[in-house]
C-alpha cells in the first residue's frame, strides 16, 4: 500500500513535528479537553431507557466542574456543553488549537445483538438447516479505556464502529482528507504518528482502568490501543474511555445515576490529579 500524503497535510504534520519540541522543552498541564462523545443527531448506543450522548454530556460536565473546583489552576475546554453536533475534527482542532495538554473523551460502551440457533428447517433439497434470531446481549459489562494506535486489521472493529460518525458530517472527505472510516488500511497510515503521544496517554488510561477497578469495584477490561480517529488526530496525550456498557441493564443505571455517575467522575478526576503530579517536567 502507498502512503496517503494527502492524509497528512503540512499544517497537520507541523502539529506534530512542533509538538514534539515542546515536549523536549518540558511538560505542563495547564489545559485540558473535555470531549462528551456524540450528540445532536449521533446518540451513539442505545440502552433500554437512554442514549450514549446524554449521559456522557452529565458525566463530562460534572468531571468539568470538579476539576474547575479543585484544581483551578487548570483551564478546562469542552467540545459540548449541550446536546449538539459536533464533528470529530472540530473536536481534535480545539484541543489542537488551544495548546492542550491533555484530551479525554467520555463514551458509554455496547454489545450488538447475539445471533443464536432458534430451531432448524428444511430447505426444499430436505437438508437441515438452522434457523437463527437476534437477542440481546445485556451480560457483558466493565470499563476499558483506549489509546491512539493500531492493532492487526482484524482487530479495529471497535475503532471502525466509533468512526462511523464522521459519515453523517458533511464533507467529511474533504474534512479528513480522504479518510475512509471503512477502511481499516487507513489506520496503518494513522499510526505513524501514534508514539509521539503514546507513553503518556498509556499512563492516563492506566490510572484511570485502576482507579475504576480498585475504587468503584468495577469489571476491568482493560487498556487498550485502537485506530480511534478523534484520538490519532489530536497532537497531545489523548483517551478514550468507555464507562459501562449501557447495553447491560444493571450498568444502565449505574452510569445514570446519581452515585454512579459521582463515583466515575472521582475515579477520572483522581487519574487526572495523580497524572498531573508524576508526569510534569521543568
Amino acid at each position: 500500500m502507498r502512503l496517503n500524503k494527502a492524509l497528512f497535510p503540512l499544517p497537520f504534520l507541523f502539529l506534530f513535528f512542533s509538538s514534539l519540541v515542546t515536549f523536549s522543552q518540558g511538560y505542563k498541564v495547564k489545559t485540558i479537553v473535555i470531549d462528551a462523545g456524540h450528540g445532536g443527531r449521533k446518540p451513539g448506543a442505545r440502552g433500554s431507557f437512554s442514549l450514549e450522548k446524554n449521559v456522557a454530556l452529565e458525566v463530562a460536565l460534572k468531571l468539568g466542574r470538579k476539576i474547575e473546583e479543585e484544581m483551578p489552576e487548570l483551564k478546562v475546554l469542552y467540545t459540548r456543553k449541550t446536546d449538539v453536533d459536533v464533528d470529530f475534527y472540530k473536536r481534535a482542532a480545539l484541543a489542537n488549537d488551544n495548546n492542550a495538554d491533555l484530551f479525554l473523551s467520555i463514551h458509554c460502551n455496547s454489545m450488538p445483538d447475539r445471533r443464536v440457533i432458534s430451531g432448524y428447517t428444511k430447505n426444499k433439497k430436505g437438508k437441515r438447516i438452522p434457523r437463527y434470531t437476534y437477542q440481546k446481549n445485556t451480560t457483558t459489562s466493565g470499563t476499558e479505556t483506549f489509546v491512539a494506535g493500531s492493532h492487526r486489521l482484524n482487530e479495529q472493529d471497535a475503532a471502525i464502529r466509533e468512526n462511523e460518525d464522521i459519515k453523517l458530517e458533511k464533507n467529511y472527505k474533504q474534512n479528513y482528507n480522504g479518510y475512509d472510516p471503512n477502511d481499516p488500511e487507513t489506520f496503518i497510515i494513522l499510526s505513524l504518528f501514534k508514539n509521539l503521544f503514546r507513553d503518556k496517554s498509556l499512563k492516563l488510561a492506566r490510572l484511570i482502568q485502576n482507579n475504576y477497578t480498585n475504587d468503584d469495584n468495577r469489571v476491568n477490561r482493560g487498556v487498550k490501543e485502537q485506530g480511534l480517529l478523534i484520538l490519532q488526530r489530536c497532537g497531545l496525550p489523548a483517551v478514550l474511555t468507555e464507562i459501562g456498557f449501557i447495553s447491560n441493564p444493571t450498568e444502565e443505571k449505574y452510569i445514570n445515576s446519581d452515585s454512579g455517575q459521582a463515583e466515575i467522575v472521582n475515579s477520572i478526576f483522581k487519574a487526572i490529579k495523580t497524572y498531573k503530579k508524576e508526569t510534569e517536567t521543568n
